[in-house]
């Protein structure tokens, strides 16, 4: 295994639209989505120590989460978990991940991945990871692995690349904000763009470079800290220092502002399993299309439901379709598949009750 391999696992969101099972104490990263037998977080951290030696993996979280990641991946240490003292978004967390690895490995070259989305095809997923890593070592290049898309989804950003590209890994036009349903329709239709599925890669020289280039004020801030990176004195740095940095996304702060980016179309089946409705199209299904995950049910006249219970019961539905039936201590959810994009602002209202 190839010791300059690293990952950087973003698992510090909240997963709000999967309300009530993700919760901010609880979220959707640390909870088994599928009933596949292990959670979302755990089945990323399998998927990318197939490449990467375990040591090597970052987890980037909340403090909130420390124990949790620590009981749901016993084999990490905890110095290889990054805590967060305050939401910053993405962009400050990867920087200060990439300065910790470039401080110990100079040759890095790394992998920044979500720990909360579903991959079918693990092998084809190694096999693109390991091409990127590839073009990485060779090339001063920003890399990411852009999703085949599969219908004109409103809820992704797109990544638009040079059509006359006939590599492989192919050079990033620009990128597109979530579009409208006409726009989206277009892009299919134009056949070079791809769904951003926030999965980069790049050598740590390259995306330390870029964020000297591009986020002088955040770099500068992180670089104050470089002889307590991997210290005893690390801790209180990061605590004094980080909530006085930008709230800002990766994207956003270098991304669209570099020249040196490239998109490798990803041949893996992919879900960043963002919704109810997004799940459901995962699980096994009945006749119906009803998905059921943990739950004895009785189902007439019912059909494209899904149906989660962590209670000992059974449940009998007659009559309902697209649905969203989810029983959890304390909490009965029977919402519309059709407006799952409002349970974020449901959730608000019942957290006052």
């Amino acid at each position: 295994m190839n010791k300059n391999y690293y990952a950087i696992l973003m698992a510090g969101g909240v997963g709000s639209r999967f309300w009530p099972v993700s919760t901010t104490d609880l979220p959707k990263q640390f909870h088994d989505m599928l009933g596949a037998g292990s959670t979302l977080i755990q089945k990323t951290f399998s998927r990318l120590s197939k490449l990467i030696p375990a040591e090597n993996i970052l987890i980037l979280t909340n403090e909130r989460y420390n124990e949790l990641v620590l009981e749901q991946l016993p084999m990490v240490k905890q110095e290889q978990v990054l805590l967060e003292p305050a939401m910053r978004n993405t962009a400050p967390c990867i920087l200060y991940a990439s300065l910790k690895i470039q401080k110990q490995n100079p040759n890095a070259v790394m992998v920044v991945a979500p720990s909360d989305h579903w991959i079918e095809d693990e092998v084809a997923f190694s096999n693109n990871l390991q091409q990127c890593f590839d073009f990485c070592q060779q090339e001063n290049a920003l890399l990411t692995l852009g999703i085949q898309p599969t219908f004109p989804n409103t809820g992704f950003g797109y990544i638009e690349f040079d059509k006359s590209d006939t590599n492989p890994i192919k050079k990033v036009n620009q990128f597109r904000e979530k579009p409208d349903y006409e726009t989206a329709k277009s892009f299919l239709a134009a056949g070079n763009f791809l769904w951003n599925g926030g999965i980069f890669i790049w050598s740590v020289q390259s995306i330390t470079e870029a964020f000297e280039k591009f986020q002088p004020q955040m770099n500068g801030l992180f670089q104050k800290g470089i002889e307590s990176y991997n210290t005893l004195n690390e801790k209180q740095f990061i605590n004094d220092n980080y909530a006085n940095v930008e709230n800002i996304s990766i994207d956003y702060a270098v991304m669209e502002k570099a020249q040196n980016v490239y998109v490798l179309p990803a041949t893996f089946d992919w879900n960043d399993l963002g919704t109810w409705g997004q799940l459901h199209e995962k699980l096994d299904k009945d006749e119906n299309n009803n998905g059921i995950i943990n739950a004895k049910v009785v189902m007439e006249n019912a059909s494209n439901n899904i149906v989660r219970s962590d209670a000992n019961k059974i449940i009998v539905i007659d009559g309902l379709h697209d649905y969203i039936i989810v029983d959890k201590e304390g909490i009965l959810l029977i919402y519309p598949k059709s407006k799952e994009q409002d349970i974020k602002r449901i959730t608000a209202l019942a957290n006052e009750l």
